[in-house]
């Protein structure tokens, strides 16, 4: 909805959606396509935000958390300014907003970072394929989406991951891969149950971090 003084503000969801209301940009100039580009999260800046999320504490370096994730400096210090802008993170106190971080990855991240898809190929399990959905799940004849990892041990469904570095953090992190699983079986097509038992199920997870 375009406000007064070329700026556009969030609008109310249309009748009889029940999917939360979620104010991701704001105050953004008609004619300032470049910082609406600057704003536009990307699937870095999901996993950034997963990692801190996991943890559940105030963010203690950010050359170090950059050191840990196999990313650059930089590319942590725009994600986590990406992350500011949209309300997903708190720079004073260094700490993801848990409230607002529940809303985007359960109802809007399948729009910012939608998955894609590709095909059969051989990889590391995510989605509904590995914990904590496949326990929760029936077996099915189907092939499983997959990660592409020339050394996954697996054979699936291309599913390309939030960034590339996610892969080689979820084989040496389980907690993590847990959340980037979940994330992406609501970041692509799934039938009702699948997509409310990933909303549970993350919800969860998030609420006991690594450092309880």
């Amino acid at each position: 909805m375009l406000a007064k003084g070329g700026s556009y503000t969030s609008h109310p969801e249309s009748a009889g959606d029940s999917t939360p209301n979620i104010k991701l940009l704001t105050h953004v100039s008609i004619h300032g396509s470049s910082r609406y580009a600057q704003l536009m999260l990307r699937g870095q800046d999901v996993l950034v935000l997963l990692w801190l999320a996991r943890a559940g504490e105030p963010l203690s370096s950010v050359r170090g958390t950059a050191a840990e994730l196999g990313l650059g400096l930089a590319t942590v210090q725009r994600a986590l300014g990406r992350l500011e802008a949209v309300g997903l993170y708190d720079a004073r106190r260094k700490r993801v907003v848990d409230a607002q971080a529940e809303q985007f990855l359960m109802y809007a991240v399948r729009y910012v970072v939608p998955a894609v898809r590709g095909g059969e190929t051989r990889g590391v399990p995510t989605a509904w394929a590995t914990a904590p959905l496949s326990s929760e799940l029936a077996r099915t004849d189907e092939l499983p989406p997959v990660w592409p990892d020339p050394h996954g041990t697996v054979r699936g469904l291309e599913l390309q991951p939030l960034h590339r570095a996610a892969v080689h953090l979820a084989l040496e992190d389980d907690r993590l891969h847990e959340l980037l699983a979940l994330v992406d079986a609501l970041r692509g097509p799934a039938d009702v149950r699948t997509t409310t038992l990933a909303r549970e199920l993350l919800i969860e997870s998030l609420h006991h971090p690594v450092s309880a």
